[in-house]
């Protein structure tokens, strides 16, 4: 069990807390999706209430650890500033002389946001000095960011060591996803089903290892299908294709049978010959991808077949799209997959990044039992990893 910012005595201090603002941006550079932002209120205002003095920390894509304007934590202020009760004054650099001189004058009851962590490269290096700069700006530090929990960066690990166990604590969010995830994968009512998309088998590879022990179904979506499909030795065209974990893939398919699991693959897709919104579309099986296409989405066939295969479930975890999603025309398997999950009259889990977006768009968030923050460390927790930024926050008597 991690520690709770409600096990710190936090009233009237400098708190330091690692949110994840990383929100989607449209071309104009508008929210389009602010549910990350809301999801870190609760501990901003649990500290705020306990009269403390609060920094808030944050990245915003890959900026490459050069300013970008594109990048800046402006447009992130504007919409926590309509959140937020006190007014929020924003620093316009991270550990720079702006950011030490507003978090060295920031009274109890005030907000201050830094810019964006990732302008300064230290942070993705995990750098030492970088982290202790961002340490000297409070008394306490607060991890609400599930969603780079399972990156080794400065202002997720490296900063735990200038914190001992009476100073440092996870936020009210990353609790909750900690515990709801480790929860599910203890006692999931069955059937429980695994829906695992997305574009590549390599970022998933471990967790559908760790999945296949303990489920009832896989059914296998998005670009990754494709080297389970030329495992079986079906042509794919140009489908996206990882030639090197075919040998990864047959073991999948393999262990699946060994274990009774029934893994489903898409019978037919929605086929292109370029990944583009006027690109030519036919419906094919995934016996007749033409030489020169690909598949960019799954077919109307398929969306049946996932749709009965998801019928009795009672638990179903969903990470990843099943086609190119953001581009329209290929987005249809990917809302109608969301629909079904929604539909269903089980425990839906949603592993965040990229499969939030797509329930967001298809308007089937509030239907969801849970949607992680994290993508990436909601995969990494049910791999049964020990992820870099939750680790220095168990405490030592407990583990």
């Amino acid at each position: 069990m991690v520690r709770s910012v409600r096990d710190l005595d936090i009233e009237g201090k400098k708190v330091f807390i690692r949110c994840d603002f990383n929100v989607p941006l449209d071309e104009f550079l508008n929210i389009t999706d602010d549910r990350r932002i809301i999801s870190a209120i609760p501990t901003i205002k649990y500290c705020l209430d306990n009269n403390c003095a609060v920094i808030l920390a944050s990245h915003l894509r890959r900026p490459g650890g050069v300013y970008n304007e594109k990048y800046s934590m402006k447009t992130v202020k504007k919409r926590l500033s309509r959140l937020l009760v006190p007014e929020i004054e924003m620093a316009n650099d991270v550990v720079g002389p702006d950011a030490v001189e507003k978090a060295k004058n920031l009274k109890c009851g005030e907000v201050l946001l830094l810019e964006n962590l990732r302008f300064d490269k230290g942070e993705t290096k995990n750098d030492i000095v970088f982290a202790k700069k961002l340490a000297n700006l409070a008394d306490y530090y607060i991890n609400d960011a599930f969603g780079v929990c399972h990156r080794a960066h400065a202002s997720v690990e490296a900063i735990t060591g200038f914190f001992d166990e009476e100073h440092s604590a996870a936020g009210f969010l990353l609790q909750k996803e900690i515990e709801f995830s480790r929860n599910l994968l203890k006692a999931p009512a069955r059937p429980f089903v695994a829906v695992v998309g997305g574009s590549k088998v390599s970022g998933k590879l471990q967790a559908l290892r760790n999945l296949l022990p303990r489920i009832d179904k896989l059914i296998i979506g998005g670009g990754m299908a494709f080297t389970f499909l030329k495992a079986l030795d079906i042509d794919v065209g140009n489908s996206l294709l990882e030639e090197d974990l075919i040998p990864e893939a047959h073991h999948v398919l393999a262990e699946a049978k060994r274990l009774g699991v029934k893994l489903y693959l898409p019978v037919d897709v929605v086929a292109a010959q370029a990944c583009s919104q006027e690109s030519t579309l036919k419906f094919v099986t995934t016996q007749e991808i033409p030489p020169g296409w690909m598949g960019l989405d799954v077919g109307p066939a398929t969306s049946r077949l996932f749709r009965e295969a998801l019928n009795d479930a009672q638990t179903i975890l969903w990470n990843g799209p099943m086609g190119v999603f953001e581009i329209e025309k290929f987005s249809r398997g990917s809302v109608k997959m969301s629909h079904t999950i929604a539909e269903a009259h089980a425990t839906t889990v949603i592993g965040g990044g990229d499969t939030a977006d797509v329930v967001a768009r298809a308007g089937d968030t509030d239907e969801m039992t849970f949607i992680s923050t994290g993508g990436g460390a909601s995969l990494e927790l049910i791999e049964g990893k020990e992820l870099p930024g939750v680790k220095p926050l168990y405490s030592k008597e407990i583990e």
